[in-house]
């Protein structure tokens, strides 16, 4: 059997067309990513996650944002509310470990009873003094050790509920003061700084299974965002020390300019192991696709050792779990 594609891709709707499941099948992506567009209900999700799997013939990690806040894609009645995490942080005080810990375990749950096994949580990025909207209050804190003991919480509870938590961004966006979404930011502070601070938590989390990169520019280190930074990119192997599968934020993001074939080519290249692309037509998807090629070599036994990081939801109670979360600051929306 070949290796998977090097890619993360999305599906158009809520259904497969006969057409994109024949590019499914032929391109085989490691893994997909699932948007608010493709969710209809609770039947429906699992029939996608589980048509998905079938396209490629083999379990493979289906992802989605559910950080909670404004980046979650699953709702009552199909999934819990939940406040923006700096909010349930500060909620909690010196109980936020524990909260995000249950909070991290029930959103696993929430996602493993659809199909989806995977999410992109934790953030390690550190909230600067002039963090921008899109991202501060979806952060943990201002303080690295702070961020990184809240983020391994998450880890923790997104894992013993079975599901893969995709660390981002890597090295840290924090001090972005710009929405990368729309625009490419660039952080000015220097190299110390920017190790003491920006990349600390994600060198005390570079044990996690998977990570996701910053569509930013470090002026202190290359010219070029971190995703499509050969040197950034070393510096996240080599210093920071993450050895796990290292995929792109979204190339069709507007951080980047060009064309996603070519984005993604060039993320291969500086050193990311898998492309993600998203909100593409099937044409774009096909070309970058092509561009991005089959696994191999390391960036191929990364995504070995991601299948292998799965494992089956430990045994809990998740209403005791949510009547606990609800005495330490009353952290969840109810809804």
């Amino acid at each position: 059997m070949s290796a998977p594609g090097a890619v993360i891709l999305d599906p158009l709707g809520p259904r497969l067309s006969a057409e994109e499941r024949a590019f499914f099948r032929a391109v085989d992506p490691f893994g997909f990513i699932l948007f608010a567009r493709n969710i209809e209900d609770a039947a429906q999700l699992r029939a996608l996650c589980a048509e998905l799997r079938d396209c490629v013939g083999r379990d493979a990690p289906i992802t989605i944002d559910q950080e909670g806040g404004r980046v979650q894609r699953l709702h009552p009645p199909l999934a819990h509310e939940w406040p923006p995490a700096l909010d349930q942080i500060e909620r909690a005080g010196q109980d936020a470990g524990v909260a995000m810990y249950l909070r991290a375990r029930i959103i696993a749950h929430d996602l493993r009873a659809l199909g989806i096994d995977s999410n992109c949580a934790p953030l390690a990025d550190v909230i600067g003094p002039h963090t921008h909207p899109f991202l501060r209050n979806r952060c943990y804190g201002d303080a690295p050790g702070q961020v990184a003991l809240l983020a391994r919480a998450v880890a923790d509870g997104l894992m013993a509920g079975g599901v893969l938590p995709v660390l981002k961004h890597i090295p840290g966006h924090g001090r972005a003061v710009v929405d990368s979404h729309e625009t490419l930011p660039m952080v000015d502070a220097e190299a110390e700084t920017l190790q003491q601070v920006d990349f600390a938590p994600f060198r005390a989390l570079s044990d996690l299974p998977m990570a996701m990169t910053a569509h930013v520019v470090y002026r202190a280190l290359d010219d070029l965002p971190a995703t499509l930074s050969p040197v950034v990119m070393a510096l996240i192997r080599d210093d920071i020390g993450f050895d796990g599968l290292i995929m792109s934020d979204d190339i069709s993001m507007k951080a980047l300019s060009g064309a996603p074939a070519d984005l993604g080519r060039a993320a291969l290249a500086a050193g990311c192991d898998v492309v993600l692309h998203c909100n593409g037509a099937l044409d774009e998807k096909r070309a970058v696709a092509a561009a991005a090629g089959r696994l191999s070599g390391a960036a191929l036994s990364r995504a070995e050792a991601v299948i292998a990081a799965r494992h089956t939801p430990d045994d809990v109670d998740i209403s005791a779990l949510t009547a606990q979360l609800e005495t330490l600051g009353n952290g969840r929306r109810h809804g």
